[in-house]
């Protein structure tokens, strides 16, 4: 939006023109191919729910929820798959977003090597250091607990 402005400065017959940009953005929205970082909130025996928090290097402003079906955590031996063996409530997730879902909910996969979990608390509060594809392990118990971990990128 645009608006004419009298100013001193101004020699007559000139104008100045003043922007006007809205103070108030929208933060980041979800959109399918989007790569985004959540929060475990539920992991039930054939979904994981999860708190989305950033959609690509953004922060989002509303609340956005994302489900994890059984099918969509990793790309081969599917039907293997053990929801509580992939993720914890608190874990921090990194997903793609393949479509809009339901109204509740964005479907997310982390069928792909860089997707799944980035960070992990330990029952003790440590945070867990990854081993290996499905382990990631307390730094100060050593105890090993079973997760679909993100390759590092």
């Amino acid at each position: 939006m645009t608006m004419d402005v009298e100013d001193d400065m101004v020699t007559p017959g000139e104008r100045s023109t003043v922007e006007v940009i809205g103070h108030k953005s929208h933060g980041a929205v979800p959109e399918p191919g989007s790569i985004v970082i959540a929060r475990v909130t539920k992991v039930m025996g054939r979904m994981a729910s999860a708190d989305i928090m950033c959609v690509g290097s953004k922060s989002v402003r509303e609340k956005f929820t994302g489900t994890i079906r059984q099918q969509d955590v990793r790309a081969t031996e599917i039907d293997k798959v053990d929801m509580y063996q992939s993720f914890r409530p608190g874990d921090i997730v990194r997903a793609l977003v393949l479509s809009l879902g339901d109204a509740r909910a964005y479907y997310l996969s982390t069928a792909k090597n860089e997707l799944g979990v980035v960070s992990a608390q330990s029952i003790t509060g440590g945070t867990m250091i990854p081993i290996s594809w499905t382990e990631m392990q307390c730094p100060l118990t050593g105890q090993i607990e079973q997760r679909k971990v993100a390759k590092v990128i």
